[in-house]
């Protein structure tokens, strides 16, 4: 079983699904057509829980400073599109911090696993196919950053651990057997050839496990 986790370079590339801060379109960032959108999030989510969300989610430094800057301009008027937002988070970050790349990137990517319940998805993603294996069975996992990555990490080595008994029992008493082994150890990334071909690889890591 393969897993390519995350948005697809389609949604990314159609402007009008609101995932792109390159270009205006409805702040709507859903996988989907059904549920909470990213502009609902922004203009009702109280100072706190959109702070935690930037925080958690988009592992940003200035979540404090960006989520009181939103909270500023919706009092103003409701923030509707990618741009508007965009511009809301640069106008709130240092100027050092506009030098290294957009800085609405981590916001961006925190609204989005909001609204689509990313990390909620994955891990009961990864429950699932691990159960369709059989004996000898593979699931190998691609992901695009660190959050993700760091639940499969974790989840496969659940898999693979056995016995849990402190090192001074002379014997196991807890039972407990691995269900999977580790094929690759380390994540196996992409070369220089393939992001030659395909930039957006470049923070893609693919780990597999064997079903025992």
């Amino acid at each position: 079983v393969l897993l390519d986790i995350g948005v697809s370079s389609h949604q990314l590339d159609t402007a009008s699904r609101g995932f792109s801060f390159h270009e205006d379109a409805p702040l709507d960032m859903r996988m989907s057509q059904s549920g909470t959108t990213a502009e609902e999030l922004v203009n009702r989510l109280p100072l706190g829980e959109l702070k935690r969300i930037l925080s958690v989610y988009g592992e940003e430094k200035y979540a404090q400073s960006i989520a009181r800057g939103i909270v500023s301009a919706r009092g103003e008027k409701p923030i509707k599109t990618t741009l508007e937002l965009a511009e809301i988070v640069k106008e709130n970050v240092p100027q050092k911090v506009r030098r290294e790349g957009h800085p609405a990137r981590k916001t961006f990517q925190a609204l989005r696993i909001a609204v689509n319940r990313e990390l909620e998805v994955l891990e009961k993603g990864l429950d699932s196919a691990f159960e369709l294996l059989g004996s000898g069975g593979r699931l190998a996992v691609i992901t695009f950053h660190s959050l993700e990555d760091r639940i499969v990490k974790q989840k496969m080595a659940g898999w693979c651990t056995g016995c849990t008994c402190p090192k001074d029992f002379p014997v196991c008493v807890c039972g407990n057997k691995p269900k999977a082994k580790l094929v690759n150890k380390k994540p196996v990334c992409a070369n220089e050839t393939e992001l030659d071909k395909n930039p957006r690889a470049r923070s893609a890591k693919l780990r597999i496990c064997e079903k025992i």
